[in-house]
């Protein structure tokens, strides 16, 4: 019949009605009836699915309410496997044709129940065939001995799921056997409900009440659609195994136990499961549905495009987290603060001095009139050509939206999962393997555990579900571990646990809502984690300690209420990519010892530091994005040390980086900017530092289920990685771009040594560098202060200092005011608003051979009961009329002596030059064509490198907030 005859909707009502087998039929008629055939999906194929006993819903347990993409093909699937099990005959080759003349296989079936022809199994099994079917008819079937299968057969449960219960231990013998629609409970003498040691087993639609499933290779088994209530699987050296849209619920200990080495030794079913597991794998042929926002806890769609920039954008949902735009409107406020500030650079033809034109915001420099300018020009020095001269032009250039950071931008984006296999060879072999037991599209809850793999056990997790367990995923022992697109939350402990030369690669899952850390690793661990989304833990997102390594890349990382990474006792990975922020403690934590690599990383918008060392803490820190943080940038607390390299460390609401006592940091080439307080800060100690710790992780429970924390006994020597660090006996800071801060540059409250060395310190709300405290002494060489907005640099009284070859150009007080003790050596102090030098009180220092002008005021000016040595310094005139040198302090051993002293006669004079040598600082094989802004920075050389023993000091811990509030 025509399908044009009639109308679709009623061809459509007519053959709703029809049986499978027609509906076979009826689709090899021609192609349109073929089309009208598959127009069915969403009715008759839908009805077929469902209304069949051995086989859910396609999305169950996870998903039930959302449909798959095409009913037919679930109807397909579900067909086709109940075949499978009868696959293992085998086909003879003696002739091309000897099919036709092959027997087919007479299938008989053998009813079991009241009224039927056997009334127990043992004795169904008895009388079996090869491959027969076994109907049980509603009822419970109890056997007081274990049952031996001897030949293939299939056991099916008539009726609805529970209607048949086998209160049954079976133990298979034979290569193949299907069980289906069926509920296993142990029987009194064993918990264990079936076991096969060699053969394939298959189970459909079953349930198992507090019982055990035992695989041993090379035995085989595939699970689907089953629900396992108390119960769980072993499998002990399995070449593989496949579990399938199965629940596990309540289980006393892991849900899944995989233990031993994948056996060599083969059956007939491996070929046919890994067939089976590729065909589906989720990387190849990825469900949308399991990205289902309102179905996994928050996971949201897909980022639109992550990037490492001021203007970051944050995916996943964005109701749970601040907005992204908050971070993107505190730098752009910061940059057109900064155009502000800076005005326009202009350079005057060869041999004259390179000027600012600035308003009072940035360095009060604002000329008094115009006919002063005439007059000025006369008076100036050119200080242009400076070793530090290019970093300064960059931060005068840059604009945060435009240059410096959008490189950031292009080079460090958040990348997907695709483009890490794609760079990552490793990382493609982990995901495309397949060995042990592949566990797809399960849900594990209300249980102690969910996945347990030991003893170089192999298992691949796919699209699962685990919450609230204990824990959902163990590794141990050698093992190695694939975990994609799976979500794991609200565990009591950690979601995954890595120990004990654990491996593998835990991609793009969400991991959230844990009571302890996401991601917990120890004792030599090494996993690859990539793409993951891990946030809103109760503890940590990542802990990595006792040994562990690993690497850590392109991770959204957030909302935790600890430390976003926490890395201790030795714990030692490799983080790079990733995106921290907003969490509710430091963004990245390194204490007890531990190391790492951090690296390329955007850390933003955490409570506490963005990265926060510690306790011997000695990472490198390198290349990352440290901004708009609630706190401070970085953090080196108590015994702290480490390499923080080429970071930009950006519009912090505390200071760019905070340094503790008894602490011996490297701090080097890092930009460090628009932050609220200070730019660098070193201070004895912090008050309240236990209040601060705890809030931080430091009282960390790291015992996991009563293990005792032995990771003492797993500590290696020091990492190769680490052995071309240059290494150093007092905190160094050096080479660095600090600029814009809103208190001092550089701010020194300590009683142990500091070396400052080659660093452009650069319009600061406040004095250029502020030393309050140094009761040993801080050197301060080869830096370039320039326009902040008080002076250049200030001594307190009793703090000693040793400032050599520094250029001090146009702040808007004094260059630099002392009451302290040491020496000021071969300095240009030039072109500030104050005086030059300014000796006051107490003030015991010696100054030698540096070059003074002051436009406005004095040269030099001694007040008070100052003493000391001040001689051979030239000091050049400015437009005041003000002598250039003042002398007020009556102290005896105030020694003013061999000065020269340049005064202006006439305006046909030569213009005064700062050469032989030129302008200072000088700095051996810099470069002025070199851009902070770069990641792949190198520590300057440095013409003299200063070093001095570390002494004692304070050894108190310190809070956060004491000074900045």
């Amino acid at each position: 019949m025509e399908i044009s005859g009639l109308p679709v909707e009623l061809w459509r009502l007519i053959l709703s009605y029809l049986r499978l087998p027609d509906l076979g039929r009826c689709s090899l008629v021609c192609r349109a009836w073929y089309e009208l055939i598959l127009s069915l999906d969403n009715t008759r194929w839908r009805q077929l699915c469902l209304g069949c006993i051995e086989c859910r819903h396609p999305n169950w347990p996870n998903q039930p309410d959302v449909e798959p993409q095409s009913w037919r093909e679930a109807f397909k699937q579900h067909y086709v496997a109940s075949k499978t099990w009868t696959k293992n005959a085998q086909d003879f080759e003696s002739s091309n044709c000897f099919y036709l003349f092959r027997r087919k296989k007479d299938r008989h079936v053998l009813r079991v129940g009241q009224g039927c022809e056997f009334d127990t199994l043992r004795a169904a099994l008895a009388s079996a065939g090869v491959y027969d079917r076994i109907v049980l008819l509603p009822g419970v079937y109890e056997e007081q001995s274990e049952i031996i299968l001897k030949v293939p057969v299939e056991i099916v449960g008539q009726g609805k799921l529970g209607d048949v219960a086998l209160l049954v231990s079976i133990d298979q013998h034979c290569p193949t056997t299907r069980l289906c629609n069926v509920v296993f409970m142990p029987a009194w003498f064993t918990p264990v409900v079936y076991k096969t040691t060699s053969g394939h087993v298959q189970f459909d639609n079953c349930n198992f009440e507090n019982g055990q499933l035992q695989i041993h290779a090379p035995g085989t088994c595939q699970v689907k659609f089953c629900t396992f209530n108390q119960s769980s699987i072993h499998f002990h050296s399995v070449a593989l195994g496949v579990l399938e849209n199965c629940e596990f619920t309540g289980s006393e200990n892991a849900s899944v136990t995989i233990e031993g080495i994948p056996s060599s030794e083969r059956n007939w079913a491996c070929k046919h499961l890994t067939t089976l597991a590729k065909s589906h794998c989720v990387l190849q042929a990825s469900d949308p549905t399991l990205c289902n926002g309102s179905k996994r806890g928050g996971w949201g769609g897909p980022p639109a495009r992550n990037v490492r920039t001021c203007k970051i954008v944050v995916g996943g949902d964005q109701s749970n987290l601040l907005p992204a735009s908050k971070t993107q409107l505190v730098l752009e406020k910061a940059g057109e603060k900064e155009a502000e500030v800076n005005g326009r650079l202009y350079t005057a033809k060869e041999g004259e001095a390179m000027t600012l034109e600035t308003d009072s915001s940035d360095s009060e420099l604002s000329t008094s009139s115009e006919n002063e300018e005439d007059d000025r020009s006369m008076y100036k020095l050119s200080y242009r050509a400076h070793g530090l001269s290019h970093m300064l032009a960059h931060v005068i250039h840059s604009r945060p939206q435009t240059n410096g950071l959008t490189a950031l931008q292009r080079d460090l984006e958040l990348k997907t999962l695709q483009q890490e296999l794609q760079r990552d060879k490793e990382a493609q072999s982990l995901a495309s393997s397949l060995q042990g037991c592949l566990i797809r599209k399960c849900l594990f809850r209300d249980g102690k555990g969910g996945v347990f793999v030991c003893s170089q056990g192999r298992a691949k997790l796919e699209g699962s579900v685990f919450r609230e367990l204990t824990y959902a995923v163990r590794c141990i022992q050698n093992s190695k571990i694939i975990m994609l697109k799976n979500d794991i939350h609200h565990c009591k402990a950690s979601g995954i646990f890595l120990r004990l030369a654990a491996g593998g690669l835990i991609a793009d899952n969400n991991i959230h809502s844990n009571c302890e850390a996401g991601v917990d690793i120890r004792k030599g661990a090494n996993p690859l984690i990539l793409c993951n989304k891990i946030h809103s833990g109760l503890r940590s997102g990542i802990v990595v300690l006792g040994n562990g390594k690993g690497i850590i890349r392109s991770n959204q990382i957030y909302g935790n209420k600890e430390a976003g990474i926490y890395i201790l006792y030795n714990g030692n990975p490799i983080v790079s990519g990733n995106h921290i922020f907003q969490g509710l403690a430091a963004g990245i934590a390194v204490n007890e010892n531990g190391k790492g690599q951090i690296i390329e990383n955007v850390i933003r918008e955490n409570q506490w530091g963005g990265a926060d060392i510690r306790r011997g803490g000695d990472p490198i820190l390198r290349s990352n994005l440290i901004c708009c943080g609630y706190s401070d940038g970085v953090v080196v607390g108590e015994r702290g040390k480490g390499l923080i390299e080429g970071n930009t460390i950006y519009g912090n609401k505390g200071c760019g980086v905070w340094i503790m006592s008894s602490s011996l940091p490297h701090i080097t080439n890092n930009r460090i900017g628009h932050n609220s307080i200070y730019g660098v800060a070193v201070f004895c100690r912090k008050d309240d530092a236990n209040d601060y710790l705890a809030n931080q992780g430091g009282n960390e429970n790291f015992n996991d289920e009563g293990e005792a924390a032995s990771w003492e006994n797993d500590l290696d020597s020091e990492d190769e990685r680490f052995t071309s660090r240059r290494p150093i006996s007092v905190a160094l800071v050096e080479s660095n771009s600090i600029n814009h801060n809103g208190a001092a540059g550089l701010y020194v409250k300590s009683s142990e040594a500091l070396n400052v060395i080659a660093n452009a310190i650069h319009a600061n709300h406040d004095s250029g560098v502020a030393v309050f405290q140094s009761s040993q002494l801080t050197r301060l060489a080869n830096n370039s202060i320039s326009c902040n907005s008080l002076g250049g640099v200030l001594v307190e009284s009793e703090a000693r200092v040793e400032l050599r070859g520094n250029g001090i150009y146009d702040n808007s007080s004094h260059g630099i005011t002392s009451k302290g003790d040491g020496v000021i050596v071969e300095n240009d102090i030039v072109g500030n608003r104050g005086c030059g030098l300014q000796l006051l009180q107490t003030a015991d220092m010696k100054v030698t051979k540096n070059r003074i002008q002051s436009f406005w005021d004095y040269g030099i000016v001694m007040l008070d009961q100052t003493k000391g040595l001040v001689q051979e310094n030239l000091i050049f005139q400015g437009r005041s009329k003000k002598t250039i040198l003042q002398q007020v302090s009556n102290a005896e051993d105030c020694i003013v002596q061999n000065n020269k002293l340049l005064t202006f006669k006439s305006k046909s004079d030569v213009a005064w030059t700062l050469e032989n040598p030129p302008a200072r600082p000088h700095i051996e094989g810099s470069s002025r064509g070199t851009s902070t802004a770069t990641n792949s920075q190198k520590v300057t050389t440095m013409s003299t490198r200063i070093a001095a023993r570390m002494d004692g000091g304070c050894h108190n811990n310190g809070s956060i907030f004491c000074t900045i509030l």
